[in-house]
């Protein structure tokens, strides 16, 4: 597995090795953010610190939290750490409501980020013969650029074909012989949906690997876009907070997702106090940029909820990895007092082969009461006018949901194709208690 490291001095190194190094990189960090970032000033004065209190990596339980509201609070550039002439890139998050989170990079942060992801590609089995589609949003959205300079700092040709025009992306895939795409998971199921379509398969594009993030998707989820594009499907995390993707990635073991520790330091927190919690415990993901120097953050509250795995993986990489995302702590929906996820709806369906990986969660309030409206595609073979068959089908889902999430849901199966598709990011949930 040695040829699929990209950086092995840093992603085998030992834990002592390792943790001496994110010592280091903390009592710089918290130095430059005391000295330049008057917000992490005024927080630390108010908690009596100084940056010579912070000496090893364990004292980075008595900094404070940063959360996505300070970064709002703060807009457009009162976090940098650095004077804007030094800045060469700025991103901003897709938020729908409110201030926009801004992030700026200098020219090291990008070395930095082209670096790790180049990692993950490796990790994939990327090399520099290799044609990489990069199928994310190029502009103000961190995965386009992110994904795009990473290939290319491997050595890999890129393809920036973005989103939007699926029948040429298609025809470049197959012209060019691609072997790597990066996009939503989404959009893998799109293109595969387009692909069939035009009379292709999987077996016509000789496409081999993919790198999915920017959204929750599950290990049936994976199954399936194997199995429809003929790929090994690899997750990649990242947010434009932290640094956009790369922060960390699975490797050809897919036995978690290996957080690049050397950049990132993770720590789990009790999601409501935000207490520490020991390895193996599910919690909140919380992340500290230690080599980051425009937009540095310290303990970023992520709400991504997860669970840490320590031990040298069979890859060889010694970092601590997470288990794929149960979901966002602000995407739980609470019904009737019930934590519901989108992604434990998700592996139900996907369980019966009868359904189709598009759905729709529309949660309402009627008479009080909270309703939940789960609406479902069959696939294509299994949609038919045999009303019984359909009641059946509809039964056994809605029996199958009620023993996963703990409550009743309206299923409502909808015809192939007809639930909204998008090229980019899918929505997959309508609360009408919150548009009332």
């Amino acid at each position: 597995m040695e040829n699929m490291i990209w950086n092995k001095n840093k992603e085998c190194m030992s834990r002592e090795e390792l943790r001496d190094l994110q010592g280091k990189r903390l009592h710089k960090l918290v130095d430059l953010v005391y000295h330049n970032t008057p917000f992490y000033r005024a927080k630390m004065q108010e908690m009596d610190l100084l940056p010579d209190d912070i000496r090893t990596i364990d004292d980075i339980v008595k900094l404070p939290f940063t959360t996505k509201a300070d970064l709002r609070d703060n807009y457009p550039v009162g976090l940098l750490a650095t004077p804007m002439s030094e800045i060469v890139r700025i991103h901003a998050s897709s938020g729908t409501t409110g201030n926009p989170t801004i992030v700026g990079y200098t020219y090291r942060d990008l070395e930095i980020w082209k670096e790790v992801i180049a990692r993950a590609l490796t990790a994939y089995g990327v090399t520099r013969g290799d044609i990489v589609s990069v199928g994310y949003g190029y502009g103000l959205f961190t995965g386009g650029l992110g994904a795009h300079y990473g290939v290319e700092h491997l050595g890999a040709t890129v393809l920036p074909t973005s989103t939007g025009n699926t029948e040429k992306h298609i025809r470049l895939l197959r012209d060019l012989g691609v072997k790597g795409i990066a996009c939503t998971p989404s959009y893998a199921l799109y293109l595969a949906e387009a692909l069939h379509k035009q009379g292709l398969s999987a077996d016509d594009l000789k496409l081999r690997i993919g790198a999915f993030g920017a959204e929750p998707w599950t290990e049936n989820m994976r199954r399936e876009i194997e199995e429809r594009l003929g790929i090994q499907a690899y997750n990649i995390y990242g947010l434009s907070e932290i640094m956009g993707p790369g922060v960390a990635y699975e490797c050809g073991c897919k036995n978690g997702s290996h957080i690049a520790e050397d950049h990132f330091y993770p720590e789990i927190i009790h999601p409501e106090t935000g207490e520490v919690l020991p390895l193996g415990q599910e919690g909140e993901l919380v992340l500290t940029t230690l080599t980051k120097t425009g937009m540095p953050l310290l303990r970023y509250r992520t709400k991504d909820l997860t669970t840490l795995m320590l031990g040298t993986c069979e890859c060889g990489r010694t970092s601590v990895r997470f288990t794929r995302i149960l979901g966002r702590s602000d995407d739980m929906l609470i019904i009737r007092g019930i934590n519901v996820f989108p992604s434990q709806v998700e592996n139900v369906i996907l369980e019966m082969p009868e359904f189709a990986p598009r759905y729709m969660l529309v949660v309402d309030r009627k008479n009080n009461m909270d309703m939940l409206e789960v609406q479902v595609e069959l696939r294509p073979d299994n949609f038919s006018d045999d009303l019984g068959g359909m009641l059946a089908l509809k039964k056994r889902l809605a029996e199958r949901l009620k023993s996963v999430l703990s409550i009743s849901a309206e299923v409502k199966l909808v015809e192939p194709n007809s639930l909204p598709r998008s090229e980019g990011k899918s929505t997959r949930v309508i609360d009408k208690r919150v548009l009332a």
